[in-house]
């Protein structure tokens, strides 16, 4: 089953987007986007990560997640929260195989 962008309108107007699984477990979460354009290239350049080798960051706090960062280094999307770097890397594998090829279900518009 393919991953799937998930494009969802918060309630005070801005728009996010949630990169899922063909599971429909969600990988990563996008920033807050003000305008259509502005989440379709968050899209595409997540989808162009997801074929490149992942810039991802990790930060350690209590638990491990994943930052995808555009080659700017402009922060993508953002994983849960991993109990260590294993979950980490799982995610980093998931968005490689689930970006690249994944639609785009934009309800919201």
């Amino acid at each position: 089953m393919a991953g799937k962008f998930e494009i969802s309108k918060r309630a005070h107007g801005e728009f996010r987007f949630n990169l899922k699984a063909g599971n429909w477990q969600v990988i990563l979460t996008s920033e807050g986007y003000s305008t259509k354009s502005s989440y379709t290239g968050g899209i595409g350049a997540q989808e162009q990560q997801g074929r490149r080798p992942p810039r991802a960051q990790d930060r350690q706090q209590r638990q491990v997640f994943l930052n995808l960062t555009a080659t700017n280094g402009q922060v993508i999307g953002c994983s849960r929260m991993n109990a260590d770097e294993g979950g980490r890397d799982n995610g980093i594998a998931s968005v490689k195989a689930n970006a690249p090829d994944a639609t785009v279900d934009d309800q919201p518009t």
